[in-house]
């Protein structure tokens, strides 16, 4: 079993807040004005911060508030052998139904993204060590253990239209371009395990969209797509079953799925789970799923019967989008309730067990942040505190 005992009872699903002071070295740096150590020092600092704050509230997973990141996806496809982060590539390229890729529509019809160029593989050096290990560090100073968060295995592949995930001389199915990721990935896990990585949050905005109406009747009407959306969902299952093979006996992975978080608080999806429970719940081999439920967008609790018995949930009440406090009573009232739906008629005190709280998503996925004060975050994160602390007293 994982040496670790996540889920603990009040999480948080890893971005922060940036304080001003590093977003202006951080910008002082893209225009040449700071050096890499400056950053790398101003960095630390307010990681540093950030990790006496998350302890100071009680919290016993600790993330770095992903400071060392502009988005919350990271580096590791940036810097995979056979992927490539381009500008301006032509909205043509994108499914414009998928929800994520409304951005791209809004900002003048170009996107950022990463593309496939050739063979992929991983390079042997990993992207996310040098932030790994710093957390590491520092939180077991603090008495606390760090947890990872990484971006999903099927990232760079649903937004693109049929034919433009990958070179067609290069691949030849969905299939062959998964096994080539999963591989990259088992090889980044093996360089983390070693490193003392035990905790692993794969954030998955993309799994969410499968219950939403406007991908489902645009995937409907696309005469280009050769799949079945819910065949599709399958092949996505199998690549995350394949990236996490090796490795789901000595680590906890927990899969949190949102409905987008992007700058100013925007959402970008909406659909309750109910569609892809069963098979999100039974068929992927993570332990735990954190899953988005601060507003009515994200449907009711019934889906969470299918949640087998040895699996845990995060239930993120709390939203993370706005300052505006939850009521404490009626959020913990919210979390018996889903119980009831997890215990299928059987005992609710044994479902609560396998329950954990959390906001719904980061304060921070990119580095521009919610529309949420610093102290309003903290608020909040004391909050899913107190909550956990009410319901499983004495627990961390």
């Amino acid at each position: 079993m994982p040496e670790t005992k996540a889920p603990f009872r009040a999480e948080h699903v890893g971005p922060l807040l940036r304080p001003k002071e590093l977003l202006a070295d951080r910008a002082a740096f893209d225009a040449g004005k700071l050096s890499i150590e400056a950053l790398d020092a101003a960095t630390n600092r307010a990681i540093d911060r950030a990790l006496a704050m998350q302890a100071d509230l009680g919290f016993h997973a600790l993330t770095d508030g992903e400071y060392r990141r502009g988005m919350f996806w990271g580096e590791f496809f940036q810097t995979l052998n056979g992927m490539e982060e381009r500008d301006n590539i032509p909205v043509s390229k994108f499914r414009d139904y998928v929800p994520d890729v409304m951005v791209f529509h809004e900002n003048g019809g170009w996107g950022r993204s990463c593309v496939c160029t050739g063979r992929i593989s991983h390079t042997g050096k990993s992207s996310l060590l040098k932030e790994w290990t710093y957390t590491r560090d520092k939180a077991q100073k603090l008495g606390r253990e760090a947890k990872l968060t990484m971006i999903s295995p099927v990232w760079y592949h649903l937004r693109y239209n049929e034919g433009e995930a990958y070179p067609s001389d290069v691949y030849n199915s969905d299939e062959e371009y998964f096994a080539d990721i999963a591989a990259a990935f088992r090889a980044e896990l093996d360089i983390l395990y070693d490193a003392g990585v035990r905790n692993v949050q794969i954030d998955d905005p993309n799994l969410a969209y499968f219950c939403s109406q406007v991908m489902i009747d645009g995937w409907a009407a696309d005469p280009a797509n050769k799949c079945t959306l819910d065949e599709l969902f399958e092949t996505y299952i199998a690549a995350y079953n394949a990236c996490l093979r090796d490795h789901k006996d000595k680590m906890h992975f927990g899969l949190h799925l949102c409905r987008g978080n992007f700058k100013n608080s925007r959402h970008f999806a909406e659909g309750s789970y109910d569609r892809i429970a069963a098979k999100l719940f039974n068929e992927v081999d993570v332990h735990t799923y954190y899953l988005e439920y601060d507003t009515a967008r994200a449907g009711g609790f019934e889906c969470l019967a299918h949640l087998p018995a040895e699996k845990r949930v995060v239930l993120g009440v709390i939203t993370s989008k706005f300052d505006q406090m939850e009521d404490k009573w009626e959020m913990a009232a919210r979390v018996r309730q889903a119980a009831e739906f997890m215990a299928r008629g059987g005992s609710i005190d044994q479902a609560m067990t396998r329950i954990s709280v959390s906001p719904q998503c980061g304060f921070a996925s990119n580095e521009e942040g919610n529309a949420i004060s610093w102290d309003g975050m903290v608020s909040k994160l004391r909050l899913v505190r107190e909550i956990a602390d009410d319901l499983w007293p004495g627990e961390a």
